[in-house]
């Protein structure tokens, strides 16, 4: 009978070289269509708030909560027998991880990480609260002194253009008032709480891209230069010059 002989060596570190070659060359690509699921996975998520925020008005008129309601009228509370995976949700993806999973004091979030635990004794959300996704404080019923007029508020999605009204965005904190006026962020993918309102939906999450649902309940990706371009309140001027780029946002796609 003949002897059956094994691989040599130098068979055995061709083929472990041509694993790693092969595995060099589909990494990336794996990798993209990774990120390409979590951006499909977020949009998704983002679609059905788009309804939960539907349903809420159908059933109260047409209007969204009074902010000066505060637990009882801010968004994640008003909003939650309509939802159950907070998990899952109300937060992106890529924003998984809340910023102080222990809890402690009202800890923001950043690019890749959900604002929250909030504790209990925050009198506007609830104990356990987390997430990465912020809503557009002009779609409330009712006006915040220090964010503008009540004519500036939407209160409701009976409105012209609710196609291009940011509804909920990617976003470092639980909210924002956006102006036209307001300077786009420096580039850390750390920053946390920001008094610029722009500047908490203006994250590289999505590698140039926010995702966000719309008045109208449909959701899509948002160029972070187009976050100036979208009709954030009554008055805001979607036809105003842009501001001036920062370099981390210069190859970006212009609007």
């Amino acid at each position: 009978m003949r002897r059956r002989e094994g691989f040599t060596l130098i068979e055995l570190l061709v083929v472990i070289a041509i694993i790693a070659l092969l595995m060099a060359i589909l990494m990336p690509s794996l990798q993209r269509a990774r990120k390409q699921a979590r951006v499909v996975a977020c949009q998704s998520n983002l679609h059905q708030w788009g309804l939960c925020f539907t349903m809420y008005m159908d059933e109260n008129d047409g209007l969204f909560s009074d902010y000066f309601e505060l637990k009882n009228g801010f968004w994640m509370n008003v909003l939650r027998p309509y939802y159950v995976d907070v998990g899952k949700q109300r937060c992106c993806p890529e924003a998984m991880k809340p910023a102080v999973p222990e809890g402690g004091g009202i800890p923001s979030g950043s690019t890749f990480k959900a604002w929250g635990v909030f504790e209990s004794t925050i009198e506007w959300a609830e104990d356990g609260d987390y997430g990465s996704y912020g809503v557009n404080g002009w779609i409330y019923s009712g006006s915040r002194p220090f964010a503008g007029t009540k004519e500036e508020y939407w209160r409701g999605y009976n409105v012209p253009g609710a196609s291009n009204v940011p509804l909920i965005l990617d976003c470092l904190w639980v909210d924002g008032w956006p102006r036209q006026t307001e300077e786009p962020p420096g580039p850390s993918d750390t920053r946390g709480y920001s008094g610029n309102m722009m500047a908490r939906f203006c994250i590289n999450r999505h590698n140039g891209f926010a995702n966000s649902a719309f008045l109208d309940s449909s959701a899509r990706k948002v160029g972070l230069k187009e976050l100036w371009k979208l009709k954030w309140h009554r008055g805001y001027p979607v036809n105003a010059p842009p501001p001036v780029w920062p370099d981390w946002m210069q190859n970006f796609k212009d609007y």
